[in-house]
């Protein structure tokens, strides 16, 4: 699933660096495979650009999610590729902004690396799912019931700090938009 030529788009597309991040990364690694691709990318600049030239080229959908932090989505028939501008000054800090580390692992197409600074694929090993800071689990309440679905599909075990957050945020669930939770 990393490699290029599985994708619905080419990879001459993607400025360098560019790396694929979150649930696509770390379900090749699984060797877990899916007739629809869900990829996600992070993009030093110009991500909305980018996939607005993707969906161009392709003549694919093009959603901006959200034009503040420079979010797009491109979809295709049997795919969707959303583009997000690195948060903060490098790839490490856009990771350590995620929710478990078995998603924060990165995969840079142009040189086949795996980046994986928080240690997930000794996670992905253990099949244990852990947080990478009470405060991101905070940010996003919806985080919350993800470690458990992510954890139901997977076949994981939720660490049991991680398990203990969850429990004293539970109450902060509420402020999440109903569709979000559906």
């Amino acid at each position: 699933m990393l490699s290029p030529e599985n994708w619905p788009f080419s990879l001459e597309f993607l400025p360098q660096p560019a790396y694929m991040v979150g649930g696509a990364v770390r379900d090749a690694i699984l060797g877990r495979t899916r007739e629809y691709l869900d990829l996600d990318f992070v993009l030093p600049s110009d991500a909305v650009k980018v996939a607005r030239k993707i969906a161009t080229h392709y003549k694919a959908g093009f959603v901006l999610l959200d034009p503040q932090r420079q979010i797009a989505r491109v979809v295709f028939p049997h795919a969707t590729a959303d583009f997000a501008q690195a948060e903060g000054n490098s790839l490490e800090t856009d990771l350590h902004r995620r929710d478990f580390t078995v998603n924060a692992m990165a995969y840079n197409p142009h040189t086949q690396e795996i980046i994986d600074p928080l240690q997930g694929s000794i996670d992905l090993q253990q099949r244990l799912l852990r947080m990478i800071s009470p405060a991101n689990l905070e940010d996003d309440p919806l985080r919350l019931m993800r470690a458990y679905r992510q954890a139901a599909q997977l076949g994981f075990t939720i660490e049991p700090d991680t398990q203990a957050v969850i429990r004293s945020l539970a109450s902060h669930i509420t402020k999440v938009a109903p569709e979000r939770v559906r």
